[in-house]
């Protein structure tokens, strides 16, 4: 990508999750091979990475829940092998997509807002007076575990009712299907059909989202009393519901955003779609590794 967001180059590999770690860091280099032959690869001069997390940008390591194989794998010192030493920048994948937003997409223009992805989990990051704030190890912002429901379930993290066990598309459709939600015909089950099924006026589906989005407005309630954002940027594939998830989203944020400082609190839907992640990635490179001609000339300019 360059300066100004515009993908110049793309490769991807499937992601071999149930292989050992140096397979998976296999399919990265395959990536970065690719990459490497593309005509834009010698004016690149920083990585930028977006990982499912937890990660440690401190240590750089990432100990991604859906990869097994990597656990305190050592991703940044192999990415910066692999590409003979270029800088490397890495966050959580929350983190990428609010640095996303912020650069290009519904956050543009705020200096404090929350960024989530609600899919599979629920992650986040935080912009706080117009800078993107990794904090020290890339997951500030992680309001997926926030408990939001102190004698909820229990969550595979060690807490219990946190936001990701009510609001995570997995866990909507689980609630749902317990509460005795039939699928169709055709018996899908996902949250998707969910979205689907609470679109056409099922209770049961409807009441589950509901739920869902009582939970994040907790969440988006409490941060935004404790940091002062005053946007709200929602994506990821439950967000795709869209007023399913939204309209009980905006109702239980009046109820929760109570404050007077936090009254003016706005949700909206994320801009930058399945290209968060790569963009984020670059965005937080970018921030990390400036362009040093370009900054003694912004200098020269003021001067």
């Amino acid at each position: 990508m360059d300066d100004r967001g515009r993908i110049l180059l793309r490769a991807q590999r499937p992601t071999p999750a149930r292989e050992d770690g140096d397979t998976v860091m296999r399919a990265v280099e395959d990536v970065l091979g690719e990459l490497e032959r593309g005509e834009a690869w010698g004016r690149a001069r920083a990585v930028g990475i977006g990982s499912a997390g937890p990660v440690d940008a401190s240590a750089g390591t990432v100990s991604p829940v859906n990869v097994p194989g990597w656990r305190g794998y050592p991703l940044v010192e192999r990415v910066r092998a692999a590409t003979d030493g270029l800088p490397v920048e890495l966050v959580g994948d929350g983190v990428a997509m609010t640095a996303a937003e912020h650069w290009q997409g519904a956050a543009r223009g705020h200096d404090n807002a929350l960024c989530m992805v609600v899919s599979t989990g629920v992650g986040g990051g935080l912009v706080l007076n117009g800078s993107l704030h990794p904090g020290p190890t890339g997951n500030a912002g992680h309001i997926g575990h926030i408990s939001v429901d102190l004698d909820g379930d229990p969550c595979p993290c060690g807490a219990r009712g946190c936001v990701e066990r009510i609001a995570s598309g997995p866990n909507i459709a689980r609630r749902a299907l317990e509460a005795g939600w039939r699928p169709g015909p055709d018996g899908d089950t996902s949250p998707a059909a969910g979205a689907r099924a609470a679109r056409a006026g099922d209770p049961l589906a409807t009441a589950s989202f509901d739920r869902a989005a009582q939970a994040l407005a907790a969440g988006i309630a409490a941060t935004a009393t404790l940091v002062e954002i005053d946007i709200a940027v929602i994506g990821g594939g439950v967000a795709m519901a869209g007023d399913v998830l939204f309209a009980p989203l905006r109702r239980a944020l009046r109820e929760y955003a109570t404050l007077s400082f936090v009254r003016r609190l706005t949700v909206a839907p994320a801009l930058t779609g399945t290209d968060a992640g790569l963009v984020g990635a670059a965005a937080a490179a970018l921030r990390a590794f400036p362009d040093p001609a370009a900054a003694r000339l912004r200098s020269a300019v003021r001067g």
